[in-house]
């Protein structure tokens, strides 16, 4: 088994790699003048089982044509296997015709990694389930819940918990997660108007005197949450902090999120943290890497996926 880093989440992929006690691949991905992308594997890599560690996060594109480029580079090496790990696989909120004339970008993302080489992905919380069946070679989808539950067990023992869903999408993730710390579930129901500007209507359950733990899948510009934790603060609620897996934070959203009444917003490292949001003083990432580990080495054993989240 071999462990190939692209440039988009480093610090991730070797802490990936300590895990597991395997040194990364030494390979040279970089550009030209003009920006074209070029890797070069500097390892033998023929007969081998690789594992490319690359979130499509910002800048998407690069990262996106990065990952292709290393996969064709692998094929070409003559590696036996060649899983694509996205820890945050980008354009997956494009998974349906959102109007006349639109694209399905997922999908043709899904054909262009298939295209490229890989033979299997692993990613971690997909934005929509059925972003699985847009490719046509063995995905898994890996849940951050567990790594969010042990948190939220530690650090809000002993008080009266409610596990809150910003939207009436995001239900299923959230009762995952109320169900594992036997915990009351709330639902906000919003209606948006135009991309990226959410509105709050109301809240469904009792939040009164409450801990509220929001749940959600990708924070982006932090508009949804900062409502939803002025409407739950507004309804009574004791303190808001929420969870998230993918912090994409664009714009002004790290201010957006320091300047609102959430306690705390916890992202995992699916995505590098900026700058700012290491310096902010109600954001945090928690590691995803011993996770991400072990279902690289069970993929590479051939042993279950699945029973990590049993």
């Amino acid at each position: 088994m071999k462990i190939l880093a692209c440039n988009s989440n480093r610090p991730l992929a070797e802490a990936v790699s300590a895990y597991l006690n395997l040194p990364l691949t030494k390979a040279s991905i970089r550009r030209f003048s003009d920006m074209e992308i070029f890797a070069e594997i500097q390892e033998n890599v023929r007969g081998e089982d690789v594992f490319i560690i690359q979130s499509t996060s910002y800048p998407a594109n690069d990262n996106l044509m990065e990952l292709l480029v290393a996969l064709d580079a692998l094929r070409r090496g003559s590696a036996r296997r060649v899983t694509a790990v996205m820890p945050y696989f980008g354009y997956a909120r494009q998974d349906r015709k959102s109007g006349p004339r639109t694209p399905i970008s997922a999908k043709l993302v899904a054909n262009l990694i298939t295209v490229a080489g890989a033979d299997r992905v692993l990613t971690i919380d997909l934005h929509a389930g059925q972003i699985q069946g847009f490719f046509d070679i063995p995905t898994d989808n890996l849940y951050a819940a567990p790594v969010f539950t042990k948190d939220i067990q530690h650090r809000y023992d002993g008080e009266d918990l409610m596990i809150v869903s910003p939207d009436v999408g995001g239900v299923v993730r959230a009762r995952g997660i109320a169900k594992r710390l036997d915990a009351d579930l709330a639902i906000i129901d919003k209606r948006r108007e135009r991309a990226g500007v959410s509105e709050v209507m109301h809240i469904i359950g009792d939040v009164k005197d409450r801990t509220c733990i929001l749940v959600d899948d990708i924070v982006d510009s932090a508009g949804t949450l900062c409502n939803a934790a002025v409407a739950l603060m507004d309804a009574g609620a004791t303190s808001v902090s929420a969870y998230v897996t993918h912090g994409v934070l664009s714009g002004g959203a790290v201010a957006r999120v320091s300047s609102s009444p959430m306690k705390h917003l916890i992202t995992t490292d699916t995505i590098m943290a900026t700058e700012a949001m290491r310096v902010s003083h109600n954001i945090e990432q928690l590691s995803i890497a011993p996770l991400l580990a072990e279902a690289i080495r069970r993929i590479s054993d051939e042993s279950s996926v699945s029973s990590l989240f049993d």
